[in-house]
């Protein structure tokens, strides 16, 4: 095989995708895909109890949206358990939401936010498997209402930032806030975002070393006929406890909406996927968009730098992680403008030199 070659291996659960050479870090592999026909983007995702849960998310049923077509959102949740092998369907979230955070814990799946096509939520809810069926269980509320912000756990520790409050908002919410998991009385504490960083929407989340990283996004303000319009960002910035923030070497690219939170490496390497660059966000015609950039670009806390360590078999954005059976899983998300997703990919990564 060619240095840079590329080889697929059927496996029980689909495709594997090893790049080899330059790219031998990232092992891809394709799981059974959602049993929906066009897939979600910003689905709530995580594991519990060894299952992989998928739920809520939003799509274009019908139409696109140059065509008329009316975004539609989900309250339908998906558990894949390994020993069925195929995604379980039937279960339900309290309401359709989509455009949220969620991350793992020893007790579940936390589902914090998101909204629908009127309105966005306070909510934040603990889902669980007991091997039959998903329960739900309340945790407090988010200060303000918020969707399409980022979060990630840094240790017992709930960090969420950025965002927008309504759905209709011509600018961002410049916060930052954390739960303390290990306190079950603890309430949402409103903390001090980085001084001099714009506030925004769809940044990418990560937790390494002890502290809280936030990359790229895209800031908002009005345009002339009065719809917000985006700026896409590059600063990254990473919150340590004990010394607070700390602006970073920016991204080589934007990245909004990439996978989040960021997959991690053992080394520590953060990895931004895919994401949405703003290179094609005049693209026409739509439905003819090339896509995301397809690039993994990696952070090392270390040198404080960013490289390019390889790529990946898709083009994606909206769309959250959950580390899941020694993988990290993306599943579904934005394929390209008014297209989404109902591929399940995980990513296996070894060292990076």
């Amino acid at each position: 095989m060619p240095a840079r070659g590329v080889r697929a291996v059927l496996l029980l659960f689909g495709f594997t995708f090893m790049a080899t050479g330059a790219e031998a870090q990232l092992h891809w592999e394709k799981l059974p895909p959602i049993p929906d026909r066009e897939g979600f983007a910003s689905p709530f995702a995580g594991t519990s109890n060894g299952a992989l849960i998928v739920a809520g998310g939003a799509n274009f049923p019908d139409k696109r949206p140059w065509e008329g077509g009316t975004k539609t959102w989900y309250d339908g949740a998906y558990v894949l358990d390994p020993a069925a092998g195929s995604w379980k369907g039937g279960f339900r979230l309290p309401h359709a939401v989509a455009y949220g955070v969620s991350v793992t814990t020893d007790d579940g799946v936390i589902c914090i936010g998101g909204g629908d096509a009127t309105r966005h939520f306070r909510d934040v809810l603990r889902l669980s498997w007991d091997g039959k069926s998903i329960h739900t269980s309340a945790l407090p509320g988010l200060p303000r209402p918020c969707a399409f912000m980022c979060g990630a756990v840094v240790g017992k520790t709930l960090y969420i930032t950025g965002g927008i409050e309504k759905p209709d908002a011509v600018e961002c919410m410049d916060t930052f806030w954390s739960l303390d998991l290990a306190n079950a009385k603890a309430q949402w504490q409103e903390m001090q975002p980085p001084a001099g960083s714009p506030p925004r929407m769809l940044s990418v989340a990560g937790s390494a070393g002890g502290s809280f990283y936030r990359f790229s996004g895209a800031r908002l303000s009005p345009g002339p006929d009065g719809k917000p319009v985006r700026e896409y960002l590059r600063d990254a910035w990473r919150f340590t406890p004990s010394q607070g923030w700390r602006r970073l070497a920016d991204l080589p690219r934007p990245c909004v909406a990439a996978p989040s939170p960021a997959p991690v490496s053992r080394g520590g390497h953060l990895l931004v996927i895919s994401g949405d660059d703003g290179a094609n966000i005049h693209f026409k015609p739509e439905s003819a968009h090339p896509g995301f950039p397809r690039d993994v670009l990696a952070y090392d806390p270390v040198k404080d730098a960013w490289r390019l360590v390889g790529s990946c078999p898709f083009s994606r954005g909206t769309v959250p992680t959950a580390y899941w059976r020694d993988r990290y899983v993306i599943p579904n998300g934005e394929a390209r403008p008014g297209y989404r997703s109902n591929e399940v990919w995980s990513l296996r990564i070894e060292d990076l030199p």
